[in-house]
């Protein structure tokens, strides 16, 4: 896996997260047990190989953002968190993420960060109606780039 890419997320909630969304972000950020129901990303996809050698599509649920420890290829600690803001100005949740990511996982990552936009705090707002909502940096290379979320779409850089 040569195309590895270290994922920052960094975003500020506002109060309005429900518990139900709250308690799948935990799970999704290895911090909290798989919710009975899902309701952020709803499908994982994945074809295995039945017993009789014909592939079939299955649903693998599994954590988006739960790697913890040693990063094996961007170098530092993989790590994520979500924190209340309750006793802050700007009520809310703060959530901080540092995974390894393979472009492969771009599209359920991608569902995700578009849900942390929608309840982003209006702090992550650029001027072209993008939401800021971290970085996303080649691991060969030097500087990261703006990951944002707009109309929907999150912005993978090429």
């Amino acid at each position: 896996m040569t195309d590895i890419h270290e994922l920052m997320i960094a975003v500020d909630l506002r109060e309005e997260v429900s518990e139900t969304e709250l308690a799948e972000l935990r799970w999704h950020l290895g911090i909290g047990p798989r919710p009975e129901r899902l309701s952020i990303v709803t499908e994982f996809p994945v074809v295995v190989v039945d017993d009789s050698g014909i592939p079939v599509i299955e649903d693998d649920p599994h954590p988006l953002l739960a790697e913890q420890g040693a990063a094996s290829r961007v170098g530092g600690v993989l790590c994520s968190t979500l924190v209340s803001r309750a006793d802050l100005p700007r009520k809310g949740w703060s959530l901080t993420s540092r995974q390894e990511i393979h472009p492969d996982e771009f599209e359920k990552v991608g569902e995700l960060l578009c849900r942390l936009a929608a309840r982003a705090h209006e702090t992550h707002l650029l001027a072209d109606g993008a939401i800021r909502v971290g970085f996303l940096r080649f691991h060969e290379a030097q500087a990261p780039d703006l990951l944002q979320v707009k109309d929907g779409q999150v912005n993978w850089p090429a």
